[in-house]
């Protein structure tokens, strides 16, 4: 754990918090077992420059909330730290009910549960244990923004007695202070897609860039639309909008630069995870999805969406009646999710048609033009590498309909044979066997001459 805190402020607040939280356990079981007066003590973030100050002054938390916070840190740094206070108060050992709280199969010591926020609040007042538990549950904004989580328990159960559960992102975050980027699992079938390139390396048609920067506008000015202007009742949340194209034309550039020129985080989900023949498996996968990203300020791309996206079927056994069901779900909860959603389709008419009267926009992305091509061919060839002098350019951009991918693939192609060679200029012959073998890989015939 020493590795992990490497921040001096960091252990500096750790020790604060610690010592600022015994003493409030200490007060609150001094007053139920001696029935000392109990003392509210609260605990000044300001002068402190540490990641959780950091988070407790920009999130304005109330005092309820810093006490869940503190609560759900402390077993990641010290797990016995319930324990031994509880034993200063039962030396004999016993069991304290009214505290709360649950042992793990691994964590040997007190994993705190609600009730046990409850009891350091509010002790066995019933009026002010109401007053708490309705803040956690409404208005908490550790638990709206699932900062910590309320562990469900078995049907039956007190929902109190659910452990109090900080997320994983963050608990790295507040002993490292660097984000943790969830990886792709089962559990979250997405992965992170970056890109170093920059927007003059997007060769799109005027009428797409345009409708491109309708995006980069929502997401610049959302909240602004939304809580200034006071539309929030009268249009629904998030963003949804459809790229459709031919492969290669950039789709999945430009979700990747949408992402970094905003600093959000891109996630392509990765359907052949989602999607199970099982009844009821794509919309568990899917739900575990949208939920882990609703309070994530993330882009979801859904490459090749057609197979989920897709048409509805006519009902002829019970596998279709399952398989519209997903899509109605799927419907809504693009519908009600609160980030931007991108689903791309290489064919727009693929796409149910319940989906696209509920995109904010259709952007069609065209394969690139004379024009377009001959930018294509000049941003990707080498800048200190000269072309033989059989071949221009112009001449690659006129002959050639192919998309900005193709010519990256064969750009490339070529490079690696100059090299392989000790060529000091990229041959004719090996930027044709380039653009051949994108015609072959598709499927489509040629007739270069090599």
């Amino acid at each position: 754990m020493e590795a992990l805190i490497n921040n001096i402020e960091t252990k500096a607040d750790l020790q604060q918090a610690v010592s600022f939280l015994k003493e409030i356990i200490y007060a609150r079981l001094s007053s139920e077992f001696h029935g000392n007066d109990f003392f509210k003590l609260d605990m000044s973030f300001e002068k402190n420059d540490s990641y959780i100050a950091s988070f407790i002054r920009d999130n304005e938390l109330k005092y309820s909330d810093k006490i869940l916070l503190l609560l759900s840190i402390i077993p990641h740094v010290l797990p016995n730290f319930y324990s031994t206070i509880i034993s200063d108060f039962l030396p004999n050992g016993g069991e304290l009910p009214e505290f709360g709280g649950v042992k793990g199969k691994n964590h040997r010591g007190i994993i705190p549960t609600v009730e046990t926020a409850l009891y350091i609040l509010a002790g066995n007042d019933i009026e002010e244990r109401k007053q708490i538990s309705n803040f956690i549950l409404c208005e908490s904004k550790l638990i709206r923004k699932a900062v910590i989580e309320i562990e469900k328990v078995p049907y039956g159960e007190p929902q109190m007695s659910g452990k109090l559960i900080l997320s994983e992102e963050y608990m790295y975050y507040f002993l490292t202070g660097k984000k943790l980027k969830p990886q792709l699992s089962q559990d979250f079938p997405a992965s992170l897609i970056t890109t170093d390139l920059e927007w003059e390396d997007l060769v799109l048609q005027e009428k797409t860039l345009n409708d491109v920067k309708e995006i980069e506008s929502w997401l610049a000015y959302k909240e602004i639309l939304m809580n200034d202007w006071g539309m929030s009742s009268k249009i629904k949340p998030g963003y949804r909008v459809l790229f459709c194209g031919a492969p290669g034309t950039g789709k999945t550039l430009t979700a990747g630069l949408l992402g970094k020129h905003t600093g959000k985080d891109v996630y392509r989900v990765d359907l052949s995870m989602v999607v199970s023949k099982y009844i009821g498996e794509t919309e568990k996968n899917l739900s575990k999805l949208f939920d882990k990203s609703i309070n994530k300020d993330w882009i979801l791309f859904f490459d090749e969406a057609d197979s989920i996206f897709g048409k509805r079927t006519n009902v002829r056994d019970a596998h279709d009646k399952y398989a519209n069901q997903e899509v109605s779900y799927l419907l809504q909860r693009i519908e009600t999710h609160p980030g931007l959603i991108i689903l791309a389709s290489n064919f727009k008419n693929n796409i149910d048609t319940a989906f696209t009267r509920r995109f904010n926009n259709i952007i069609e992305f065209e394969a690139p033009n004379y024009d377009e091509r001959l930018m294509l061919w000049k941003n990707n060839l080498p800048k200190n590498i000269e072309l033989e002098k059989e071949i221009t350019i112009e001449e690659l951009a006129k002959k050639f309909n192919i998309t900005g991918a193709n010519i990256v693939n064969a750009v490339q192609y070529a490079c690696l044979k100059t090299i392989a060679n000790k060529e000091n200029k990229i041959q004719r012959q090996y930027i044709l066997e380039g653009v051949k073998r994108e015609y072959t890989k598709e499927g489509k015939t040629t007739n270069i001459t090599i």
